[in-house]
């Protein structure tokens, strides 16, 4: 897009006007066309990065939570909001519980945060958790799992999985039901839902009730045809992907790890129900709709919705991106229905 480059203000400009600004110069692949608001938002993060370049970890880091701070709504307001710890293989795990309701056992949801393995924290997705238990009427329960290059790979995998297994066991501690525990996550929170879910089926743990995978990770060697048509793709272009996987895994190797790659695993008979959301205009669209493929050929229940006009990130880009609270209510929507 030539003309005209977009500012911050821009970004929160209603749809209409966002219309009229991109008149002549939408973006368009295939028999997909960008929505509106998402071209905005993607090209404005487009014109304030360096290509290739990536700042300190601290700055990177705090880059995520000021792009939420400025695009994504506020947290609503929720009867409970409680920082907790729960034991890992490393320590004591940050998490943060939100309910609806105080002092009555809930469903529950382990959620765990995008970034890339390398940024997003507990503040960067205050708000889909916040959202997500008001609208299921669940209680979220956000891992803070250790982050790459500080803890590579399978840091974050065995955090997470300690964490699903504290709630199936010790979850009445904090009003859990321990009989009914999903597993969400958007990209790289994706990628761990599924390989949480692997290593239940695998194992003694029961798995996940079911498994929310929103714009998931799910394969390391970037192949389909996606990846191709949108290495230059809004927010995580292929330079981004790579130095991502460069910063988790610790070698060549970890690529085809299960941990690593759920989507390579010989069988996903006994996988949970799946609700799997992607983006069209997103690199890891295709590997996403894979997996579902590969799931539903398994014989599990699965539910894909493509948002065909959307980019990588917009469930929590909601003040921006209108279709991100859409979304968000879908994903709700999904999660009360299979954890009533």
């Amino acid at each position: 897009m030539s003309h005209p480059t977009p500012e911050l203000a821009h970004t929160l400009i209603s749809e209409e006007e966002a219309l009229r600004l991109l008149e002549g110069h939408r973006i368009r692949l295939g028999n997909r066309t960008m929505d509106p608001k998402a071209q905005i938002v993607g090209e404005f993060v487009k014109s304030i990065r360096v290509p290739g370049h990536f700042p300190p970890l601290p700055e990177l880091r705090e880059q995520l939570r000021t792009m939420v701070m400025l695009m994504d709504e506020p947290a609503p307001a929720l009867a409970r909001v409680e920082d907790i710890r729960i034991p890992g293989p490393a320590g004591e795990i940050p998490a943060r519980a939100y309910a609806p309701t105080v002092g009555s056992t809930l469903p529950t949801v382990a959620y765990f945060h995008g970034g890339g393995w390398v940024q997003g924290d507990l503040e960067t997705h205050h708000g889909l958790c916040a959202r997500l238990a008001q609208h299921a009427g669940v209680l979220v329960v956000a891992i803070d799992y250790r982050l790459a290059p500080e803890h590579k790979f399978p840091a974050a995998v065995d955090d997470c999985f300690a964490a699903y297994r504290w709630l199936r066991t010790r979850g009445h501690d904090i009003d859990a039901d321990t009989a009914r525990v999903a597993v969400a996550g958007d990209s790289a929170g994706g990628n761990l839902s599924a390989v949480v879910s692997q290593l239940a089926a695998s194992g003694a743990t029961p798995v996940p009730t079911c498994q929310v995978l929103i714009y998931p990770a799910v394969d390391f060697t970037l192949e389909t045809d996606s990846h191709r048509d949108l290495a230059e793709g809004h927010v995580i272009p292929r330079d981004r992907i790579r130095w991502y996987s460069e910063q988790y895994l610790r070698s060549e190797a970890d690529k085809m790890d299960l941990r690593a790659s759920p989507l390579r695993a010989p069988t996903l008979a006994g996988q949970p129900p799946a609700l799997i959301v992607t983006a069209g205009f997103d690199p890891l669209r295709d590997e996403g709709q894979a997996y579902g493929n590969r799931l539903r050929k398994d014989g599990v229940d699965v539910v894909h919705r493509e948002y065909p006009g959307q980019i990588h990130a917009f469930v929590s880009l909601t003040k921006a991106i209108p279709q991100g609270m859409a979304a968000t209510l879908e994903i709700a929507e999904y999660l009360r229905r299979r954890l009533a």
